[in-house]
């Protein structure tokens, strides 16, 4: 079955002498894994269309096996500006990891794509410190396993104190009763709280902080837990 569909390259693997795997994230068919065959041959139509961090218009063929075909690729963008600083690139690199280690092969929700592509673009007009954290945040929450900021997540028994302690394992802010977790200032916890109403171009446009660096710090926790994995990608930016 051939279709066609929009996608960003999240990573590659060489295949063969010539060819190329390459995982996509796509607007209509979800996590699609193909074989980009000649790819790495100077004079093929696909050498540099199928590169990671690439949005790519696709045309492919779905056999009976579990890897498509790329058939036709055209650059619809490189983000040409964040390829030019490495702290930019490492970012990049993560918000792509982290899509392809959430996402399941062969869904159709379209949400990952974009929301990797409005980052990606946001990215390629400047940095910012919370670009990464807000991204994974919203992301999990999307998939499901938002946390709980608003109150104690262990829910009986609070004094109706602030919240000063972040858990991954229950799933939320904990209060000075029931205290576990990371301690978690009040200027961490307003910037999540910000970033899960909604209010992230607010959060973006803020310089950094001590409280920017704790809350990417439990971000970035609480994706190690969920996923059981971490980006590796990350290395970059150190």
């Amino acid at each position: 079955m051939q279709y066609r569909d929009r996608g960003v390259v999240l990573r590659t693997i060489k295949l063969g002498e010539a060819d190329r795997i390459v995982t996509i994230i796509t607007s209509g068919h979800g996590k699609v894994r193909a074989v980009a065959k000649g790819a790495r041959r100077t004079r093929s139509k696909l050498a540099g269309h199928v590169e990671p961090l690439r949005h790519v218009d696709l045309h492919l063929y779905r056999g009976r096996g579990e890897l498509d075909i790329v058939t036709g690729a055209l650059t619809l963008d490189r983000w040409g500006s964040l390829r030019d600083d490495l702290g930019r690139l490492g970012t990049a690199m993560s918000l792509a990891e982290a899509v392809d280690q959430i996402v399941h092969d062969r869904g159709e929700d379209p949400v990952p794509y974009q929301m990797l592509v409005g980052a990606l673009g946001r990215l390629d007009r400047g940095g910012a410190e919370m670009l990464l954290p807000a991204f994974l945040l919203r992301l999990l929450a999307h998939e499901g396993t938002a946390p709980m900021l608003d109150e104690c997540v262990v829910g009986t028994g609070c004094d109706g104190g602030a919240m000063v302690a972040f858990d991954p394992a229950l799933g939320g802010v904990t209060c000075e009763t029931h205290r576990r977790g990371r301690p978690l200032s009040p200027g961490a916890l307003e910037l999540l709280r910000s970033i899960m109403s909604g209010q992230v171009n607010a959060v973006l446009g803020a310089p950094p902080s001590a409280d920017s660096h704790e809350a990417a710090a439990v971000v970035t926790r609480m994706w190690e837990y969920h996923t059981d994995r971490r980006l590796r990608s990350t290395d970059l930016l150190g």
